[in-house]
């Protein structure tokens, strides 16, 4: 790490971001049902982009985010982004038109393209590897407890009033004033025939297409595409399945949900040891953890499986991510910020936006019951384990300084 920046304030910025980014869909997932309710003309698919639709704008950003990171420099990058996100998530809280919460969606959903790809890629650019894994499982812990907080408060305030819901974006304010005072505004992208003091030679991925890139990539940019498509499942319809199929109060179908958020966070706390300890092993943990959670989920529907099953899918994303942005970001070394965390970026967020679609709409229509999604996410996650044992090949870290 450059030594001119404080270790814990830098961190702090760059976690605070972190905090922000599932957000984007997940946090409103309690109020799903209370707002479906509001709109009982509509059609539920366009109930579900309110959750899903920032995901699409997501990716198409990150397309453009190594164009964004050659206009803007860091910081401006990351407060553009954060302005952006919190008008646009908090505008719809005016709103009483379907169409018009959705076009702020979109809007919201082109913020976190600017700062997602930041929250993990700046930690590629200012430490070294061997502090990646702790680092990664930090900012995953800070993403889930995002999710905590934004779920807790969305599923309460929306018992009073369905639009509530939408004030939780409010804690991007945060990061706003953390990025203000300590991430340095530096340049993060090079052009092709650039080169500096500290890189002699140009970087070979920087040298990439796109397409090569993709290929260069394509374990974790899958893996991460299944991971999430798996784990937006979940928030796509458990609040809908739960009260659908059990007579839980929306409080107590809240506090499930904020439960594996808080599974999902102690595990990002611990990550960074467990990667160091089973390097291995831990690469199966999150497509066998999904496979039994919606098993579960998918068998029964009394609390115990709901906790259980919640429980199994926390682990399952609590691991899977923070280990897929880990093994990238070392093989992207520090220029992943524009090369390979634009890519996981957008293939999490294709994962969430595809999701409602090719699992929870298939299964709706196939099979015809509240639990059919979960079924389709078990044969999903017996590809993601395949893809997993055939593609991800030994990596260990590189050992602590």
């Amino acid at each position: 790490m450059k030594k001119h920046h404080s270790h814990h304030l830098l961190t702090a910025a760059i976690l605070s971001i972190s905090l922000l980014t599932v957000m984007a869909g997940a946090a409103i997932a309690p109020a799903l049902s209370v707002i479906h309710d509001h709109f009982a003309d509509s059609p539920a698919l366009l109930i579900q982009l309110i959750i899903s639709l920032p995901a699409l704008f997501i990716i198409l950003t990150n397309l453009l985010f190594p164009l964004l990171c050659r206009i803007m420099r860091s910081k401006t990058l990351a407060l553009v982004g954060l302005v952006l996100y919190t008008i646009a998530g908090t505008a719809p809280y005016l709103c009483s038109n379907l169409a018009t919460i959705l076009l702020f969606r979109a809007l919201l959903g082109i913020s976190v393209g600017m700062i997602m790809p930041l929250s993990t890629g700046l930690l590629a650019f200012y430490f070294p590897p061997q502090q990646q894994a702790s680092l990664m499982g930090l900012s995953a812990a800070m993403n889930q407890m995002g999710g905590v907080v934004a779920t807790l408060l969305a599923g309460l305030l929306s018992t009073h009033r369905w639009n509530n819901a939408f004030l939780v974006y409010l804690i991007a304010l945060i990061a706003i004033i953390l990025v203000i005072c300590f991430l340095p505004n530096e340049k993060l992208s090079h052009q092709p025939s650039e080169t500096t003091p500290s890189n002699p030679k140009p970087d070979p991925i920087e040298q990439m297409t796109f397409l090569q890139r993709l290929r260069h990539f394509h374990p974790s940019v899958v893996g991460m595409f299944l991971c999430m498509s798996l784990f937006f499942v979940y928030p796509s319809n458990f609040a809908i399945t739960a009260h659908a199929e059990t007579t839980l109060s929306n409080n107590v179908i809240t506090y499930i949900m904020v439960g594996l958020d808080l599974v999902a966070f102690i595990i990002g706390l611990f990550f960074g040891r467990l990667m160091q300890q089973m390097p291995v092993a831990i690469k199966y943990i999150a497509p066998l953890s999904f496979l039994l959670g919606y098993l579960t989920l998918a068998i029964d529907h009394n609390l115990w499986a709901l906790m259980l099953g919640s429980s199994l899918i926390g682990i399952a994303n609590g691991v899977g991510i923070p280990y897929l942005n880990t093994i990238a970001s070392i093989k992207g070394g520090q220029n992943a910020t524009t090369t390979v965390m634009p890519l996981i970026s957008a293939s999490l967020y294709l994962g969430q936006f595809l999701s409602p679609i090719y699992i929870s709409q298939l299964g709706n229509t196939l099979l015809h019951c509240p639990r059919a999604p979960y079924l389709v996410a078990v044969v999903v996650a017996i590809l993601y384990l395949l893809q997993t044992h055939l593609t991800r090949h030994f990596q260990s870290l590189p050992p602590k300084a």
